[in-house]
């Protein structure tokens, strides 16, 4: 591992393609302290309760809040077991991550810690999700639905099988690909476009993050660095306003494009429909 990756900023670094990613709720929920077992936990973190104990056991997880013979946990552990499992799927392992929460930790006040852990780890997509079953689908979609189809649209994460019954993470997108379909577009053909386009949002992304963290981070305490005193709190903060600034940039730029493409595309077409009639007459 280079030496680079070790240093306390990694570990923010390493978040800023995944943990900024949406993955259910609203910044307000932010206010909201959640409350977990460790069963539940484990399952919210896409985890296991035995890697639960084991950080616990190394600590990198804090100890929970005991209630009897239960142990209850809260946002803020969700938010650190978020980390850790995005810094091991980039290649670290539990004594480097150790050691860059330790960094991380030095010199800081837990509670702005905690707080900007849980809004990088916290920023969720708005839509409640809704649930179909595989007959819904198939009066949705008809003979579009193919296993092929059916595989795609797993794999892009706007259906997630849950036993007898299919997860809508994101409704609005499933109810647009319904009325493309009732209007004579081919699924296949939609979710196709829907995977070139995501691959253009997420350099969106991360031009908009990378913009956020150059300024209000690199720029102020270096590359190698993370905040101090009190712009922990100030960053925190602002992360958990930055989505709503995000999407009105990029609402207002894909409407000016797309009124932009519709006139372009309609103008060319009538200039074809007058070249081919001046050229019958």
């Amino acid at each position: 591992m280079s030496s680079s990756r070790k240093t306390p900023a990694a570990l923010l670094r390493s978040l800023r393609q995944q943990a900024f990613r949406p993955t259910g709720g609203t910044s307000a929920d932010l206010e909201k302290r959640q409350e977990f077992t460790i069963d539940e936990l484990a399952r919210e973190a896409g985890s296991t309760v035995r890697n639960v104990r084991a950080y616990q056991d190394r600590g990198l997880l804090p100890p929970p809040e005991k209630r009897g013979r239960t142990g209850i946990y809260s946002d803020v552990h969700l938010a650190r077991l978020k980390i850790i499992g995005a810094l091991l799927e980039r290649g670290y392992t539990l004594n480097n991550i150790r050691d860059l929460l330790s960094a991380w930790e030095e010199g800081r006040d837990l509670n702005d810690i905690l707080g900007l852990e849980v809004a990088v780890t916290s920023w969720r997509n708005p839509q409640v999700p809704s649930y179909v079953d595989y007959q819904d689908l198939i009066d949705d979609f008809g003979e579009d639905i193919t296993p092929e189809v059916m595989t795609k649209a797993v794999s892009l994460g706007y259906i997630v099988p849950e036993g007898m019954r299919l997860r809508v993470p994101y409704p609005r997108v499933y109810n647009a690909g319904k009325e493309l379909v009732e209007a004579g577009v081919p699924l296949d053909a939609v979710l196709t476009h829907v995977r070139l386009v995501r691959q253009e949002v997420d350099k969106l992304a991360e031009r908009f993050i990378g913009m956020i963290i150059q300024h209000l981070v690199d720029d102020k305490y270096g590359e190698n660095s993370l905040p101090q005193g009190e712009d922990v709190a100030t960053l925190a903060e602002f992360i958990t306003r930055i989505r709503p600034l995000a999407e009105a940039v990029v609402n207002d730029e894909l409407g000016r494009v797309l009124e932009k493409s519709i006139n372009k595309v309609l103008v060319d077409r009538l200039e074809n429909v007058l070249a081919h009639l001046e050229k019958h007459h």
